[in-house]
């Protein structure tokens, strides 16, 4: 008997010993980041468990002209993790019964050409309207940057779809441009107005805004950034940057944690709505899509994920989202460093930090 406690305590030590601390992990996500440090474009790296932030951290710089580093509160441009706040303004309209997922384009314009008859809310959500890409169709000498209503006018002068409704899943900023025309028409209110009244202001994020210049400012502001072989420039802003409903939302490590938070109650929207948002789409052949509403999904060993990356000129963003561990990992880059999918593996790297012995 006394052999076997012996060898009962020596297991457990064993196992506590190979249980890493939280300054190894944090140590171990510092590696990850090290080209973000110093005089370089940075990024705000945030992880979240049980309501709890268990890390948070600022590397790099969130301006040169300025000399700010990154903060928890730096604003990024979050480019595609918008897509989640335009798709939460439709479902409280269509929660409301001011529209439903059946409504299609020509419900809300009479004027929309024949094939919006056929595009409903619901393929515009997840992606499966067929419309038509908006960025080639901005002239080339357009001396100002392109709006979400341009997009919509845009849509006016065309008559044809890429495939029939719920074909295939093609991912389109068209579509949630088009989604915040909806809203503005249904509430008669601009679209930077209305998330503020019904997403911003009841989360309590006092800092997080869709950008219009001239209008509104960016407190904390990180602008985006390219490293190249000559040196660091400045790539903030494109032609395509103020569209708002694709990407034009600003947010910061603190502000973002209050949307991570409340998106597990039904503070904002009822669960019926917020589950379907969570939901593996199908197209009409059945074949699941991957995507939600305004939320891509992947099974990762083994756990369910709620997320979304974010790309464009400047920046590198993902929020990565795990509810069965009630677990978030926020990354926010203000660096144009590899492709839209290259911040799932930074998040990867960091979910196996904090869920792995």
């Amino acid at each position: 008997m006394k052999k076997l406690v012996t060898l009962l305590v020596a297991f457990a030590l064993a196992s506590c010993s190979t249980e890493k601390s939280m300054e190894q992990r944090i140590a171990e996500v510092d590696q990850i980041f090290t080209e973000y440090e110093g005089d370089m474009p940075g990024a705000a790296v945030m992880v979240i468990e049980n309501g709890e932030v268990i890390m948070q951290k600022g590397y790099g710089m969130a301006h040169f002209d300025s000399n700010a580093s990154v903060t928890s509160k730096s604003n990024f441009r979050l480019a595609s993790v918008t897509k989640q706040f335009t798709a939460m303004s439709i479902l409280q309209l269509v929660e409301k019964g001011q529209l439903t997922l059946d409504t299609t384009l020509t419900d809300i314009w009479a004027d929309f050409p024949e094939y919006g008859g056929k595009i409903t809310i619901e393929s515009l959500l997840n992606h499966t309207s067929g419309i038509q890409d908006y960025e080639g169709m901005v002239p080339d000498d357009l001396d100002r940057q392109v709006k979400d209503a341009d997009v919509l006018d845009y849509m006016m002068n065309v008559d044809t779809t890429y495939f029939e409704v719920g074909e295939k899943h093609q991912y389109s900023n068209t579509a949630y441009a088009i989604l915040t025309q909806i809203i503005e028409k249904i509430t008669g209110q601009p679209f930077r107005d209305y998330l503020k009244e019904n997403i911003f202001d009841p989360a309590g994020m006092e800092n997080t805004l869709a950008f219009e210049n001239g209008i509104n400012e960016v407190p904390h502001r990180a602008f985006g950034y390219t490293v190249e072989e000559s040196g660091i420039v400045e790539t903030d802003q494109s032609k395509w940057s103020a569209v708002l409903g694709d990407g034009g939302i600003y947010s910061s490590l603190e502000d973002f944690y209050k949307w991570d938070q409340i998106l597990y109650t039904d503070n904002l929207l009822g669960q019926d709505l917020m589950d379907q948002s969570f939901t593996n789409h199908t197209t009409n052949d059945g074949a699941p899509m991957d995507y939600g509403y305004g939320w891509r999904l992947e099974t990762y060993k083994d756990m369910e994920v709620n997320y979304h990356t974010g790309s464009s000129i400047g920046f590198r963003n993902i929020y990565y989202r795990i509810p069965s561990k009630n677990f978030s990992v926020l990354i926010f880059r203000n660096r144009d460093a590899g492709g839209e999918f290259s911040s799932l593996e930074y998040a990867h790297n960091v979910v196996d930090i904090f869920l792995s012995q």
